[in-house]
């Protein structure tokens, strides 16, 4: 596998993870209450860090040759 395709992968995992997060926040703000909601929350802020920083990398790292 080529270096492009595993950034590119990489990439799309970050993504999945952004996504998450937002559906993770939706669902605790709206549905969920008490410690539920702040154990979702803090998977979603956990999983908006992780897809943040994996995308940084990504753009940060530079084209592949």
């Amino acid at each position: 596998m080529s270096a492009s395709m595993l950034k590119m992968y990489i990439s799309f995992a970050g993504m999945i993870f952004l996504f998450i997060s937002i559906g993770l926040i939706l669902l605790s703000r709206h549905k969920l209450h008490g410690v539920w909601a702040a154990g979702v929350t803090l998977f979603a802020y956990l999983f908006l860090i992780v897809g943040g920083i994996i995308i940084f990398y990504i753009v940060f790292s530079g084209p592949t040759g």
